[in-house]
C-alpha cells in the first residue's frame, strides 16, 4: 500500500491566531491579624498572559517566556505585599503587576475565587455560593472586571409552575401549576467602569437580589411560571438596584425531583417524599444589558 506523501509546512505558511499560557488553581490562605480579630481570605487564582510574539511556539525560543512557576510566585508575593481586600482588587493588582513589569506582555487575565466566609478568627464554609471574579487588561487599555456567584443552590417547594407550553407528538409532560423549583445558579456581571466601586457591597446586593427574586416575600412568596421568567426577575431586580452593573448573565441548571411510589409499602405519597434526578438536566441562560441609549 502506497504511503501518502509527507507534506512539510514552513512557519511562513501559517499564522498564530491566539497563543496564551499561564498557571491555574493557585491556592493560598491570606491572614491579616488585627489584635484578636483575624481577617481571612482563602482563594484560588489563575493567571494567563499573551506575549507580543509566539516564538516559543514557532521556534522553540523561550527567551521571552515568563515561567508559570514565576507567575505562581508573583501571586503569592502580591498576596503578602498588597493583601486581599476584595478578590476583584486582588485580580486588578495581578493584572497591573504583569502590565507594568513586563513590556512584552500584551494581555493578561486573572481569575480569582473565594472560598467560605470570614469569622473573627475562624473560617466558615457555607452553601451561599462561591464568589469569583475575572480581571483582564490589554496593553495600553483599561482593565475590565467581571464578578460573579456560582454553585448557589436554590429551592422552593411551591409557588412554581409550568403550563401553556408548545405541544407536539413528542410532548409527554403535563401542565403543572404547583411543583418543586430547584436549581443551581451561575451568575456573572460586568461594570461600566472600575473606579470607586465597593465590590463587597455590590456582591452582597446581587446575592440579596437573587434570593429575593427567587423566593419572594416570606408570607406570600413569588410565583414562577418558568425558569426563564425567574432568571429575568433576578436580572431586572439586580439592574434596578445596582446602577454600576451594565450587563448580567445568569444560568439556572434545573435539579429535578421525582415523587417516588410508596404504594408497595402500603403508604401514600402526596408529594411529601421526593428523590433528585441528576441527569439529564435542563439549563436556562440569559444575558441582559442596559440599552446603549440609556447608558449615555
Amino acid at each position: 500500500m502506497q504511503q501518502p506523501a509527507v507534506c512539510h509546512l514552513r512557519n511562513e505558511d501559517v499564522e498564530v491566531l491566539n497563543s496564551e499560557y499561564g498557571k491555574n488553581v493557585i491556592k493560598l490562605l491570606r491572614i491579616r491579624r488585627d489584635d484578636k480579630k483575624h481577617f481571612i481570605k482563602e482563594v484560588e487564582a489563575c493567571v494567563h498572559v499573551r506575549l507580543d510574539s509566539a516564538n516559543e511556539y514557532l521556534h522553540g525560543d523561550n527567551s521571552a517566556v515568563i515561567p508559570t512557576d514565576t507567575m505562581k510566585n508573583i501571586v503569592l508575593a502580591l498576596a503578602k505585599c498588597k493583601g486581599i481586600q476584595t478578590i476583584e482588587q486582588f485580580a486588578l493588582d495581578i493584572c497591573n503587576h504583569f502590565m507594568s513589569s513586563y513590556c512584552h506582555v500584551v494581555y493578561v487575565k486573572a481569575y480569582v475565587q473565594e472560598n467560605g466566609i470570614p469569622h473573627v478568627h475562624a473560617f466558615i464554609c457555607v452553601p451561599e455560593g462561591i464568589r469569583f471574579c475575572e480581571a483582564e487588561q490589554c496593553q495600553k487599555g483599561c482593565p475590565l472586571v467581571i464578578s460573579g456567584i456560582k454553585e448557589l443552590k436554590l429551592k422552593k417547594t411551591t409557588q412554581s409552575g409550568f403550563e401553556g407550553f408548545h405541544r407536539d407528538k413528542y410532548t409527554t409532560i403535563p401542565d403543572r401549576t404547583d411543583r418543586v423549583l430547584s436549581a443551581e445558579l451561575f451568575c456573572k456581571w460586568s461594570y461600566g467602569e472600575c473606579q470607586d466601586i465597593d465590590f463587597d457591597c455590590v456582591w452582597d446586593t446581587v446575592h440579596e437580589c437573587v434570593l429575593e427574586a427567587f423566593s419572594g416575600p416570606p408570607d406570600c412568596g413569588e410565583y414562577s411560571p418558568s425558569h426563564q421568567k425567574t432568571v429575568n426577575n433576578i436580572q431586572m431586580l439586580t439592574l434596578a438596584r445596582i446602577p454600576q452593573i451594565q450587563e448580567i448573565e445568569i444560568t439556572l441548571n434545573n435539579i429535578y425531583y421525582d415523587v417516588i411510589d410508596l404504594k408497595k409499602f402500603g403508604l401514600t405519597n402526596d408529594k411529601e417524599v421526593l428523590i433528585p434526578v441528576d441527569i439529564p438536566y435542563a439549563s436556562y441562560t440569559c444575558s441582559l444589558g442596559r440599552k446603549k441609549c440609556l447608558r449615555e
